[in-house]
């Protein structure tokens, strides 16, 4: 999967979720698949390029979930299952 092509997805999934980040950054990360920051950055490891769609979606979900919900609680895990298992 090419950058532009992973940014895309993050922007269909972001529509989905009704959150809209500020920045998307896919760099070299040495022990995270992605990060969301408090100003609305979501940050994905460049090696995502490389895995099945379907990690892919777990992963951008997840960061992306982090623009409403800030913790890992039972409203979070709720929305992750229910976006995951809808895709």
């Amino acid at each position: 999967m090419t950058k532009e092509e992973f940014k895309n997805r993050v922007l269909n999934w972001a529509e989905k979720i009704g959150v809209s980040p500020k920045e998307i950054h896919i760099r070299k990360m040495k022990r995270k698949w992605g990060s969301c920051s408090s100003t609305g950055r979501v940050s994905f490891n460049e090696e995502l390029l490389e895995k099945d769609e379907k990690f892919i979606d777990y992963i951008i979900v997840h960061e992306l979930l982090h623009l409403k919900y800030k913790n890992h609680g039972k409203l979070f895990k709720l929305m992750w299952k229910i976006y995951l298992n809808d895709s």
